[in-house]
């Protein structure tokens, strides 16, 4: 899994049948004391109501089918949870106000 930050949404009205009714996110990978990596932004299967702005876990590849969501669909990342704090080496690097 990877840490990333909902930085927009995407739309598509004409996708697989599989996809109908799923909110696709684009997300930036971050650190896990919240700074966005120099990476590629990618977009994401939304699994759990997350919005903009939010700090999420992201699992990718053939993992991201393994949800009630994305059984059987083509997906290669999907968001999985909206991160609340993180700890790392005893210290907390990351807390949602």
């Amino acid at each position: 899994m990877r840490i990333a930050r909902i930085i927009g949404s995407a739309v598509s009205t004409i996708k697989a049948d599989s996809l109908h009714g799923t909110k696709l996110l684009v997300v930036q990978p971050a650190t896990p004391d919240d700074q966005l990596l120099d990476e590629t932004p990618f977009v994401a299967v939304d699994a759990v109501g997350a919005g903009q702005g939010e700090l999420v876990l992201i699992s990718e590849g053939s993992a991201g089918r393994y949800t009630s969501l994305t059984r059987e669909a083509p997906v290669d990342a999907v968001i999985l949870a909206i991160l609340d704090s993180l700890e790392v080496g005893g210290e907390t690097t990351f807390y949602k106000s």
